[in-house]
């Protein structure tokens, strides 16, 4: 089994009471279970985390070298200013997806910039809890690509 981490940040754990106009009325329990199902038919096995704090992050991060294959991170509002969760994920020897629930270009001029994303492998907003089910099928393809067993 491939093993895979998923990082939620900060307010994450309030989804589905949280603007659910934006981000839809899911629980962060709910898009786990759904990761955790997906990433199954993908052979891997889905840790998930949540944090409200960014040096939480940044150590989980840290402990996911040789723990972990790849990481998909949704940086919630640290996407915006957090340099050291950006450092930690290019610190560590584990490719990272950064993912957004809602598309962080289509709102707020604020969100517009992710300085987490140039750490990352790629990025995937705006498809709800399809972002994350997009991102294991990045991260399978990260693995192939790794042994050499990708096939067009």
């Amino acid at each position: 089994m491939h093993r895979v981490l998923v990082i939620h940040g900060p307010n994450l754990n309030l989804l589905g009471k949280r603007e659910t106009d934006i981000y839809g009325t899911l629980t962060l329990e709910e898009i786990n279970t759904a990761v955790r199902a997906k990433g199954l038919e993908y052979g891997m096995q889905v840790e998930t985390y949540q944090s409200n704090h960014e040096g939480d992050i940044v150590e989980k991060i840290h402990a996911a070298e040789g723990d972990a294959e790849v990481i998909i991170v949704n940086p919630g509002a640290f996407t915006h200013y957090s340099i050291a969760i950006r450092d930690a994920m290019a610190s560590v020897q584990v490719p990272s997806i950064e993912v957004h629930l809602s598309n962080i270009y289509a709102r707020e001029e604020l969100r517009h910039k992710s300085v987490t994303a140039p750490a990352a492998v790629g990025q995937i907003s705006g498809f709800g809890v399809g972002s994350y089910l997009a991102a294991l099928t990045a991260a399978d393809h990260i693995l192939k690509l790794a042994k050499g067993t990708w096939r067009p």
